[in-house]
């Protein structure tokens, strides 16, 4: 097996990630395997050595590509890596959110790389997001394992990158800082929602929410029972029934996954979300944001090869039914 590390030198605004290389050269070392690294500032040049890297692969020589960075260089290793059957992907948290490995464990424990070299390569789902470019009528497909929406949240998620750029500013702070902001200039959205082949659904709504695992923004715990490997996509819209400070005062309890319960929110399990928006609305996928009028989030069952690190009680708890 060949292994091949993907190092995004910003993540986390480079807070301990500079002292990764030595840390991959020793622990490959130890385990006796030969790495092959990628650190440099280029996102295209990381994106072109991660699907040259996939597409060699073989079911005689696979390749287990590292993620190393936060959710948006995973997005980046997932989307190069789409459709080739003998890669596998591990996720080095060192973002500002790392919101998918929260499953996991813990951050600071799953940034030794030495996990991910033992770790056990495990099949999950992943979301297919289609979205339609008003500019062109062009369908754009893009690759999500964590969740996708529209409404406040991705309005939320396209301006946290902005936020995130103040040197102060943590995944989590910068997601309610963008919270705060968004909800004053963009509170709801006139949304058509139809789930599976249930009749679609049109009226104001806050966001619709399409989950493959737990939380985004930094912490948020949007979708608290959606797990990657159960075969199916988590729904969770909610309609906008209050005003702002209502929401405001609501916004703790989103926060912590507590939002299922509310009167307002539609909570089902399916296949495929459609969301059509007649004005342009931001998607969110995965973290990537772009405006557009419609987006279908279909679920792909068992599409990825994602690397459980080692000493993770994921699996085990899967097996006992505690998750």
């Amino acid at each position: 097996m060949r292994h091949v590390f993907a190092i995004n030198p910003y993540s986390g605004k480079g807070s301990g990630i500079t002292e990764l290389p030595a840390q991959i050269s020793a622990a490959c070392a130890e385990a006796g395997i030969v790495p092959e690294l990628y650190n440099k500032p280029d996102k295209e040049g990381m994106l072109r050595f991660v699907r040259e890297a996939a597409r060699t692969a073989t079911e005689e020589e696979p390749v287990r590509v590292y993620a190393c960075g936060g959710d948006g260089t995973l997005y980046c290793v997932v989307n190069a890596t789409w459709g080739c059957p003998h890669v596998q992907i591990a996720a080095v948290p060192f973002g500002s959110g790392n919101d998918f490995i929260r499953l996991f464990g813990v951050k600071e424990e799953l940034q030794d790389i030495r996990l991910h070299i033992n770790g056990t390569p495990h099949w999950i789902d992943a979301i297919d997001c289609e979205s339609i470019l008003p500019e062109t009528g062009e369908s754009v497909h893009e690759i999500a394992i964590n969740q996708c929406s529209m409404g406040l949240d991705a309005e939320v998620c396209a301006k946290q990158a902005a936020f995130k750029k103040l040197p102060w500013m943590t995944g989590e702070f910068a997601y309610t800082a963008s919270s705060l902001y968004c909800i004053t200039q963009r509170f709801h959205s006139e949304f058509t929602v139809q789930i599976d082949d249930q009749p679609p659904v049109k009226g104001p709504f806050l966001f619709a929410l399409g989950g493959n695992s737990r939380w985004y923004g930094g912490g948020y715990k949007g979708c608290p029972r959606a797990l990657p490997d159960d075969g199916l996509l988590d729904c969770i819209v909610v309609r906008k029934e209050f005003g702002r400070l209502k929401l405001l005062s609501l916004l703790g309890k989103y926060k912590n996954g507590e939002h299922l319960s509310w009167p307002f929110t539609n909570f089902q399990r399916g296949k495929k979300m459609h969301i059509h928006s007649d004005e342009l609305a931001a998607v969110n996928v995965d973290g990537e944001c772009r405006y557009v009028n419609d987006s279908t989030f279909q679920l792909v069952e068992k599409a990825v090869c994602y690397v459980i690190p080692k000493g993770s009680a994921y699996l085990a708890d899967r097996e006992a039914g505690k998750l």
